[in-house]
């Protein structure tokens, strides 16, 4: 096993300073950070219908 093998695998990100943006840039990044936050609901969505299904395959 391998030292790597311990690190986490999603690392935080620093946030970035904001201060110098304008109004409309930071519009377009929270429209972009909504778009993600749409995309990653949208895989827990998937992955809850496959454990469900999985689930009810399994149940005794």
């Amino acid at each position: 096993m391998e030292f790597e093998d311990f690190e986490p695998k999603n690392k935080l990100v620093k946030p970035k300073d904001l201060s110098s943006w304008g109004i409309g840039e930071l519009e377009e990044y929270i429209a972009r950070l909504e778009g993600e936050i749409a995309r990653a609901k949208a895989e827990i969505g998937k992955k809850g219908s496959h454990r469900a299904a999985a689930d009810s395959f399994f149940k005794k």
